[in-house]
């Protein structure tokens, strides 16, 4: 696995390695949040790291899948409360605040969530309050089975902040997400999957591994095809279905005329002529 190393290409060093870390391995770029003795609670530079980080990691060829993880025991114990809450409010300064916030969005919802690359969560640990945001940002996640959630705001008198309860709302039923809204009370990886909130959860032991099987496969894939595939889902989702099909219509044919490896072409003829492949059982081959 290849540390870091973003300078040796750029002649400047890369953005992450103080509150982010990267490490490289077969196209997948490791990023772990890494304020440990916090459980990798987000602070403000953690925020400002992340957001330099999908930048520059989206443009490096070292990267086709982007795994996000956190140091130690902890995933994310969501927003850190003193650096991000106490200590911005009492600055006084309300562009300071706009600005603490508008990061935190910007790679936590709306980077992540339309980022170019397949995105996986490597839930290791806790991960609590606006830690879910970022979470179901990812495309896919895989969970320790011992890892522990929770939404523990209720407990202090205020609901969940940011754009949690929205996050929840596009991946967990609305009695799973009600229930651990209104009560605080927290759950394991295990039940993480069953209310699918993760795609699946896995011994402890075993979640590196999973994980990184997972990551292969996706960075084995047509990256034109497979971005096409994924921001076709998201944005039609939130469509009409008459204006879902002329958009994923316009997606095919965007993905065609962009796809050096015209993995359509390749695909029908080792299919239909070489009878050399077949759906579900594998992927065409690229070469």
């Amino acid at each position: 696995m290849e540390s870091e190393g973003g300078a040796a290409r750029s002649g400047s060093s890369p953005p992450w390695g103080d509150t982010v870390l990267v490490e490289f391995d077969e196209g997948i770029a490791w990023v772990t949040l890494n304020r440990p003795d916090k459980r990798n609670a987000m602070n403000p530079r953690l925020n400002e790291e992340m957001v330099a980080t999908l930048d520059a990691l989206e443009g490096d060829d070292r990267c086709r899948v982007v795994v996000l993880t956190g140091a130690g025991e902890a995933w994310s114990a969501g927003m850190d409360l003193q650096e991000y809450f106490r200590d911005v409010d009492a600055a006084g300064d309300p562009a300071l605040q706009d600005r603490v916030r508008r990061t935190a969005a910007e790679w936590q919802w709306r980077r992540l969530s339309t980022y170019p690359k397949p995105t996986v969560a490597m839930v290791n640990g806790w991960c609590f309050g606006g830690a879910f945001t970022p979470l179901v940002a990812c495309d896919l996640a895989v969970a320790a089975e011992d890892a522990r959630f929770g939404l523990s705001e209720i407990n202090w008198g205020i609901p969940p902040g940011g754009v949690v309860s929205r996050a929840l709302a596009a991946v967990v039923p609305q009695r799973d997400a009600l229930y651990h809204i209104m009560t605080g009370e927290a759950f394991d990886g295990r039940a993480a999957a069953r209310m699918r909130l993760v795609n699946e959860a896995v011994p402890a032991e075993r979640l590196h591994d999973r994980t990184r099987e997972l990551a292969l496969r996706l960075a084995g894939m047509n990256p034109v095809v497979l971005r096409a595939a994924k921001t076709g889902y998201k944005v039609a989702a939130e469509m009409p279905w008459d204006r879902a099909e002329d958009y994923l219509y316009a997606k095919l044919e965007q993905s065609q005329f962009l796809d050096p490896e015209q993995g359509r072409s390749r695909g029908l003829e080792q299919f239909l002529d070489a009878k050399s492949y077949r759906p579900g059982l594998g992927h065409y081959a690229r070469g």
